[in-house]
């Protein structure tokens, strides 16, 4: 993939959004699945038209940096305080000290089982920045929200809370991941997508009028190569948070191909 991405390169500009592709690799991972990151960046004889992220666990950061010839690192999750007595926690310094470009925050796994609230969500995005990377800020309903026909409220009323008012393009990219569909297979309809990414664009032109354009959204849930290309290409969506597809370089090198076309 040639020459590694840098910090700058990954964040998007005022010319236009480049695509993301962007892999959670969640608790998954040892030194061995350093083969798969290998064998991704063996695949392109050129660096795709789409900037790429992987965010593996936090053992395999460094190891990983080491190896990713034009593909960024990140974090998955990261605490509000750069130091301290949080025993297992990891510091937004510590993943940059490490090799991370980038950290995921607000991921609905980290809301669920850990509580986090929007609060917490946004002090991790300052945090975020503080420390040099860009936020991946995720938002997103669950089933009985969207039933009820709560979907844009909720998705809305976490970016409100969220979302810094300092975000930028530059330093902040917004993901929407519906809960419901995230490892299931189930994937919204193409036009429930547009609604909400176009919704998610309207929201930031309330709230960051400035720069509502810079922001990247991805969508993220069930996303893999067979589905990438007409997910990329449906309004203001600019990329992918791809959990299970990114951890084979197969799949997800097809995704990047889709990324790269879109």
């Amino acid at each position: 993939m040639g020459q590694c991405v840098t910090r700058r390169q990954l964040k998007g500009n005022k010319m236009g959004r480049k695509k993301l592709a962007a892999g959670n690799w969640k608790m998954n991972g040892v030194k061995a699945s350093l083969s798969e990151i290998e064998a991704l960046v063996s695949a392109f004889s050129a660096p795709p038209n789409c900037d790429v992220l992987i965010c593996p666990p936090a053992t395999l950061i460094s190891s990983m940096a080491a190896v990713s010839q034009g593909i960024s690192i990140g974090g998955q999750d990261c605490h509000a305080q750069p130091s301290g007595a949080h025993t297992g926690d990891i510091s937004a310094e510590q993943l940059a000290d490490a090799g991370a470009t980038a950290v995921i925050v607000g991921h609905s796994e980290r809301r669920a089982d850990h509580g986090e609230s929007d609060a917490d969500v946004q002090a991790k995005a300052e945090a975020a920045w503080r420390a040099g990377l860009i936020a991946v800020i995720c938002v997103g309903e669950t089933e009985a929200e969207r039933t009820a026909g709560k979907a844009l409220d909720i998705v809305g009323g976490q970016m409100a809370g969220s979302i810094p008012a300092g975000a930028t393009g530059e330093n902040t990219v917004v993901a929407y991941e519906p809960v419901w569909a995230i490892g299931t297979g189930l994937v919204p309809t193409l036009e429930d997508i547009a609604e909400m990414h176009d919704f998610m664009r309207a929201e930031l032109a309330k709230s960051h009028p400035d720069a509502a354009e810079d922001f990247r959204l991805l969508y993220g849930g069930s996303v893999k190569p067979s589905n990438a290309a007409e997910i990329f290409a449906v309004s203001n969506v600019d990329g992918g948070l791809v959990g299970g597809a990114s951890l084979k370089a197969a799949d997800f090198g097809g995704i990047i191909k889709a990324a790269s076309e879109g």
